[in-house]
């Protein structure tokens, strides 16, 4: 079979997965998106809009609004929100699809494996951004990390491979990928500090010493806790983090919040929306390690 006849579906037509849905289907493979509510009719009327340097684009894209047990995918990709994951994975669990691939945070899979069992690939989206009044606006900033659980190097993780190459998409093929999940939990659980009762706070708040010294205090101690519980730091970068003084990544995240897109990512609509997410990663995360520890 020819790479460009897999099917895949994308279950959520949130930021990540319309970003990934328009990549695929850009380079001609065959894609689906699952989506609901609003989300769906807007696809289904003005198709998948998006910002492209400055001009609004449009590509059609398949959707649907369920997957029925028979309709068989060769990857299933499930790009949704930590608190999200367990529900839409239970609702795909009867789908006798053989890959799915999770593209979230996490600390760990023994309830993603409860449901769907060895058909679970984790991975991690190399990209962010938001949807304005229903045009994307997103970006792919980093590789997509991917690996099977226990790191051996699977004819799926290949075939994988291949479609990010046909989609000239980065990629990483993580050995330890629960290592990287864990790694990057301890980096993102932080956000929440960007969060007030009803919303995020201001760029200028954000830039603060006030908030961003508990950012840098919290990625160094949590960094201290992956690396107390014997899990390797990955990738390099993040284990850096840790040894950075906490003045140093006080200034590098204000250098960070100068850029627009990553105030998007971290202070726009889309994080509103994550707030429960980076809640319970942060309790899990916490809740993870002390008990490892």
């Amino acid at each position: 079979m020819s790479i460009k006849q897999i099917k895949i579906l994308i279950v959520g037509a949130g930021v990540i997965g319309s970003l990934y849905a328009l990549r695929f289907a850009q380079s001609g493979l065959d894609v689906t998106l699952l989506a609901r509510g609003k989300r769906l009719d807007f696809l289904k009327e003005y198709g998948l809009l998006y910002n492209d340097n400055g001009t609004i684009q449009q590509i059609s894209i398949k959707t649907i609004d369920k997957l029925v047990s028979d309709d068989i995918y060769d990857f299933i990709f499930v790009p949704v929100r930590y608190d999200q994951a367990e529900s839409a994975l239970s609702a795909i669990k009867n789908n006798q699809s053989e890959t799915i691939i999770t593209l979230t945070n996490t600390v760990g899979y023994d309830r993603w494996l409860e449901i769907v069992g060895e058909r679970l690939l984790p991975g991690f989206p190399g990209a962010g951004g938001d949807i304005k009044d229903g045009v994307l606006y997103a970006q792919f900033g980093s590789n997509t990390f991917f690996g099977e659980i226990n790191g051996q190097m699977t004819e799926r993780v290949k075939r994988l491979a291949q479609i990010f190459e046909i989609a000239d998409l980065p990629y990483n093929i993580q050995k330890d990928i629960q290592a990287f999940h864990v790694s990057h939990a301890a980096l993102a659980a932080v956000n929440k500090y960007f969060y007030t009762k009803d919303g995020m706070v201001d760029v200028e708040t954000a830039r603060s010493e006030g908030i961003l010294s508990k950012v840098a205090a919290d990625i160094k101690q949590n960094i201290r806790l992956v690396e107390q519980a014997g899990i390797p730091v990955i990738p390099s970068e993040t284990k850096s983090m840790g040894d950075l003084p906490e003045q140093d990544i006080i200034s590098q995240y204000r250098r960070m919040l100068i850029d627009n897109f990553i105030i998007d990512v971290k202070l726009g609509n889309q994080a509103v929306s994550r707030k429960a997410e980076i809640l319970l990663l942060d309790a899990d995360f916490h809740g993870k390690l002390s008990v490892r520890h």
